[in-house]
């Protein structure tokens, strides 16, 4: 079975950074682009980013560019979303997700595989 664990959620302030982490096993981790989901209380799951089974390409939902970066360590099975300047409406339960393929992929019917997830809540 494959297995996703989210972590490096909490409480940060408006402007502030937080790292995700998100560790996978089960399966050939470089074989499979990875993507970023999240989801705020009352709304729809939405997408926040992507990136490649090698890790070169990557594509950001327009709400997080030039704030987040994605990035994956395939030697430690691991992908990480770094995110600055966090505002309040970024505030929801953020989940890491495994592609039914190698290449990046922004719909959520193209991830097959998915973590629990990890709350992010972003103060005024």
């Amino acid at each position: 079975q494959v297995q996703l664990v989210e972590s490096g959620g909490g409480l940060v302030q408006a402007g502030g950074s937080l790292r995700l982490s998100c560790a996978a096993s089960g399966r050939t981790f470089s074989n499979y682009a990875m993507g970023w989901f999240r989801q705020a209380p009352g709304k729809e799951r939405e997408f926040v980013a992507t990136i490649s089974g090698s890790g070169r390409g990557t594509y950001y939902a327009d709400f997080v560019k030039g704030r987040f970066t994605i990035s994956r360590d395939n030697a430690k099975n691991t992908m990480y979303l770094q995110m600055n300047s966090l505002k309040p409406e970024d505030t929801a339960v953020y989940y890491c997700a495994s592609a039914k393929t190698s290449y990046t992929n922004t719909r959520y019917s193209q991830y097959d595989y998915w973590g629990q997830g990890t709350q992010v809540t972003v103060s005024s």
